[in-house]
């Protein structure tokens, strides 16, 4: 092996400096044992919106003109390690011109590893990711997906953890030693990181996935239109506006057909019809323009259209009128307004069910108010580091507690 190729996948904005840092450090790591890097972000295709897949990727290579070879393409078509941040991930990804739901391994080589940030068992999270035709490692870092980089909390030292555990999976391109002294040497420049680099290293989990193991279900695709299907000149046919509903009242918008984008959501709005007033802000808000408006003046969030960004929860003027919840709560797609149409007594013990559990209410990205990040840690209800934060190395309690 000539070169190492690494893509990092994160939640956008929440998780944006946090993943450049680990590519930066991916590279001035390997700079330390004399090799060649370089990091980058997707280009053209890191939207950095709240909670939507992105994609940075560093590369290392022993020679200079190995590295210029492999900078030569648009972007790796293969990756030895894919770094994951959130284990929300583990069901794949899917984001602007990636071109349908793509499975988190499917850049990753045979025998290649797959790194991830859970606290979730093996076999949870291999019930997310899509089969391979190839066995391939997945490798756990014992931790909550970090926010660390923004601005709510910067050290729960993911990013060492993750380049600890990368000497561990390729130390003939990042040997420990070589990952310490970046750490001491760069803005990190602490002991107790390089600590944190080390016991991830030396707590690594590890196991091979089997061919046999993992989500069969094949991934919503399509087939991209050939250039000679392509209308003459520079045009191609456009989403149509929309219709009024059945009945002239109402309204629903049309939406790309190919597009779904609650693939990767990892929350969605439940909405109390009851207490909403009808000030428009959620439809207005929308950057998805997900809200059919109902024949009464209501919006229903169409699930297949929601991303999950709780921007309708965050425009919102009544107290939980719309709430976030957790994705895993929920079974399908169906319409909430239809549901609420037919019982409204039902539908209102169904809300109530909903947005009263505590765990499915935690945000699994974004906040619903200033300072909530903080609240939630001196409540206990986050651990960033995989345990609770202590003054010596954060994760250190869960550490103990997955030996």
């Amino acid at each position: 092996m000539a070169s190492l190729i690494a893509e990092i996948v994160y939640r956008g904005i929440f998780q944006k400096n946090l993943a450049a840092r680990v590519a930066r450090g991916i590279v001035l790591s390997a700079r330390k044992s004399g090799r060649w890097g370089i990091a980058f972000g997707r280009y053209g295709d890191s939207p950095q919106r709240n909670g939507i897949p992105a994609k940075d990727f560093a590369i290392v290579a022993d020679t200079k003109e190995e590295l210029e070879q492999n900078m030569a393409r648009y972007e790796p078509k293969h990756t030895d390690v894919t770094i994951v941040l959130d284990d929300t991930l583990a069901k794949g990804v899917e984001s602007w011109a990636w071109y349908g739901l793509q499975p988190i391994n499917k850049l990753t080589v045979p025998n290649g590893t797959v790194l991830m940030t859970s606290l979730q068992s093996f076999d949870s999270l291999i019930e997310d990711v899509h089969k391979r035709e190839e066995p391939y490692t997945l490798a756990l870092i014992r931790a909550k997906a970090s926010f660390s980089g923004l601005w709510v909390y910067r050290e729960d030292h993911t990013e060492v953890r993750v380049l600890g555990a990368l000497a561990k999976i390729a130390p003939q391109f990042l040997p420990l030693d070589g990952v310490c002294q970046a750490i001491q040497e760069i803005d990190w420049g602490s002991d107790l990181k390089v600590a944190s680099a080390k016991k991830a290293h030396d707590r690594l989990e590890s196991r091979v996935v089997k061919i046999t193991e993992g989500n069969a279900e094949a991934p919503f695709a399509f087939e991209k239109p050939k250039w000679w299907e392509m209308r003459e000149g520079v045009t191609i046919p456009a989403i149509p506006i929309g219709k009024p509903k059945e009945g002239g009242e109402g309204y629903v918008p049309d939406r790309n057909p190919y597009f779904k984008k609650y693939t990767t959501r990892t929350m969605r709005p439940v909405i109390d019809f009851d207490t909403c007033v009808k000030c428009n802000l959620c439809w207005i808000s929308c950057p998805d323009s997900c809200f059919d408006v109902m024949p009464d003046g209501t919006f229903d969030a169409n699930m297949e259209a929601c991303c999950g960004c709780g921007v309708c929860e965050a425009v919102c003027p009544v107290e939980q009128c719309v709430t976030m919840v957790n994705e895993s709560l929920f079974e399908d797609n169906a319409s909430q307004w239809e549901m609420w149409r037919k019982d409204q007594a039902a539908y209102k013990t169904w809300l109530v069910t909903k947005i009263g559990d505590k765990q499915g209410t935690l945000r699994s990205h974004g906040f619903r108010f200033r300072g909530q990040y903080e609240q939630e840690l001196a409540a206990g209800d986050l651990d960033s580091g995989g345990g609770v934060i202590t003054a010596g190395i954060p994760g250190e309690n869960a550490a103990h507690k997955t030996q």
